[in-house]
């Protein structure tokens, strides 16, 4: 599973360790990203994404058809 997310674009991005004597060596930062089955009332059909848990809240929030059809997957 790619670790990006079908709504918000969120993926995994780079950064650095800083040890005690401030040497920097870099580190991956994955996103938190979950694979979620989400059923459409108006189409009666199941579409499952891969979503980060603000896009969750989003949905939450603003509704699935609205969040969806913004995004450009409706």
């Amino acid at each position: 599973m790619a670790r990006k997310c079908d709504i918000t674009g969120k993926g995994t991005t780079t950064g650095n360790n800083v040890s005690h004597s401030h040497r920097k060596t870099k580190k991956v930062v994955k996103a938190n990203i979950h694979r979620k089955r989400i059923y459409l009332e108006d189409e009666k059909r199941w579409v499952t994404l891969n979503l980060s848990t603000r896009a969750l809240r989003t949905m939450e929030k603003n509704g699935v058809k609205a969040v969806l059809s913004e995004a450009g997957l409706l």
